[in-house]
């Protein structure tokens, strides 16, 4: 994808290699705000991640010197995430561009501190391969295996976010979630992530997702938001609900 002469870069990483970024050529967005919440939605966070700003970011500016009408730019890294630069450089299209390193904030990004919310958001602290662009023309972020993003070789894919709700870990929940494995790794050939929810350990979350009965697998993104409950052994159901079936 060709980026623009002119724009103004976000990236924001979690403890764990995850990776949400977005390139605004107006640089107007208040872009910080915007990728914590789609990283909530993606991951399935309790709340927005807000400690991860601006300790886990990284940002660019290509701008045009008005005195030598070219184009210049300025790019930081927190120290954190300073070690992901040759990733930074490829979403970004700088080459073997030296990032320069943010003035580290003594009380700001506190590692002890910031490790306190590890029990609270334990996703943050797993990688999950993703890459993630959100941009302000396209209504659903792109994602982008990492290998395949490093070499530039494959096409960029949309990835999927699941969640199954069960009642209990029985044979019968065992038996479901092994018939789901093998039809996702089958038919699908994207990233994806499925979460398993336990509804007697966390009703709240089955009343959030407006789940009233068991097996529900949801498919949070992309958008549309589709659910299919009680019957997970119709695989051409299934594949209907994730937009796979020819």
């Amino acid at each position: 994808m060709t980026l623009p002469q002119r724009f103004k870069g976000i990236a924001l990483f979690t403890p764990g290699g995850d990776l949400i970024y977005c390139v605004d050529p107006s640089k107007q967005g208040r872009w910080h705000l915007h990728l914590c919440a789609t990283l909530q939605e993606i991951l399935d966070l309790p709340e927005s991640p807000h400690f991860l700003v601006p300790c886990y970011t990284a940002t660019i500016d290509h701008w045009l010197d008005p005195r030598t009408q070219k184009i210049r730019t300025f790019a930081e890294a927190y120290p954190v995430v300073m070690r992901h630069q040759a990733l930074l450089n490829t979403i970004f299209g700088t080459g073997e561009l030296v990032w320069q390193q943010s003035p580290w904030q003594e009380g700001l990004c506190d590692r002890m501190v910031l490790a306190t919310y590890r029990s609270s958001f334990p996703q943050l602290w797993q990688d999950h391969d993703l890459v993630v662009r959100l941009d302000p023309d396209v209504p659903a972020p792109l994602y982008y295996p990492p290998v395949a993003l490093a070499q530039q070789v494959q096409p960029k894919t949309q990835g999927y976010v699941l969640r199954l709700f069960v009642a209990g870990h029985g044979p019968s929940t065992e038996r479901i979630l092994q018939n789901l494995h093998q039809l996702l790794e089958q038919h699908l050939g994207q990233p994806y992530t499925l979460k398993v929810i336990d509804v007697f350990t966390h009703p709240e979350q089955a009343e959030a997702n407006q789940v009233s009965a068991t097996p529900t697998l949801l498919k949070v993104w992309p958008h549309p938001i589709r659910r299919i409950i009680g019957d997970l052994d119709n695989v051409e159901k299934i594949l209907q609900m994730l937009g796979t079936a020819e």
